[in-house]
């Protein structure tokens, strides 16, 4: 397990199972305390083969050289991170992810998480990744025809991939939740429980520059939703956001850059991938910038 000091304790974490254990009672000073966010999530490629309207990734060619990449994640491992998600775009255009991924499972104590739409995931692609990727979500907004229409692909397709996942990987389903992807909740828990998800990932959608922000009447649903829900997988929802549900908070002061960080495909890091402000990771490194955005408070 890797162990992580900061200002709650001393947290173990293993990147297989997911399990996390958290010693409390453990008093860390603060100069001993880990440096890095404890999950950075990083764009490989603003690329996507899809064209979702409430999409928030920049859509301005950006791919990231593998080599840096490298260098940042080694730094962010040795620095205390638990964990790095990649997204996009979508990841699985990333010509180097499964060398990326190899390397990162050898040669790192992290945690290897993906974001992907899973349409392009087959064989080949699933026997490189297996044993080197730890976590694999899925973005499944809607069902049957809801998915269709706003995806562009067949629903069918997506079943497909869905088994090819989960028969290899810990997996969980990422849904964006709007006035469209409301009334299918349901159908897409019942997805989740149907091919063994660990995870439903419930995302209230956020302004972007072509799709507003979800509506208050549609968090007013969701959060009916919430609490009469009774399936089988555990619901989740992103440190910021509000479903209407209490949620359980075990790392009460690791805030902010200690919590998280984001990286885009350009290599600017910044709070999130909402944030408008980042700073580039220059050749002094990932953790400069990060000190760097931190003073800036941006």
């Amino acid at each position: 397990m890797k162990v992580r000091f900061g200002p709650d304790g001393a947290h173990l974490f293993d990147r297989w199972s997911g399990m996390n254990l958290l010693l409390d009672e453990v008093e860390v000073p603060e100069r001993a305390w880990s440096a890095a966010p404890r999950q950075v999530s990083i764009a490989l490629t603003n690329a996507c083969d899809l064209a979702c309207t409430y999409c928030y990734a920049p859509k301005h060619r950006a791919v990231l050289g593998v080599e840096s990449l490298l260098g940042w994640v080694r730094e962010l491992d040795l620095a205390g991170a638990l964990g790095v998600g990649f997204g996009g775009g979508e990841p699985t255009l990333y010509r180097h992810l499964p060398d990326v991924c190899e390397y990162m499972a050898e040669n790192t104590n992290l945690a290897v998480t993906m974001t992907t739409h899973g349409l392009r995931w087959n064989a080949a692609l699933t026997s490189r990744l297996s044993g080197v990727v730890h976590f694999v979500r899925v973005s499944v907004d809607g069902t049957t025809n809801t998915y269709e229409r706003l995806r562009g692909r067949s629903f069918e397709r997506l079943r497909d991939s869905l088994r090819l996942i989960a028969a290899d990987f810990r997996w969980g389903i990422n849904t964006v939740i709007n006035e469209e992807t409301i009334k299918d909740l349901d159908g897409i828990a019942s997805l989740a429980s149907e091919y063994g998800a660990a995870e439903l990932l419930l995302l209230p959608q956020q302004p972007t520059k072509t799709a507003g922000g979800v509506q208050q009447a549609t968090l007013r649903e969701l959060e009916s939703w919430v609490r009469r829900y009774s399936g089988p997988v555990p619901l989740a929802t992103s440190e910021n956001a509000e479903i209407g549900a209490p949620l359980a908070r075990a790392l009460q002061h690791e805030v902010g850059l200690r919590s998280y960080a984001h990286i885009d495909a350009t290599g600017t890091v910044r709070r999130s991938s909402y944030a408008e402000r980042g700073v580039p990771v220059d050749e002094d490194g990932v953790m400069a910038a990060l000190a760097r955005l931190e003073r800036m408070g941006a």
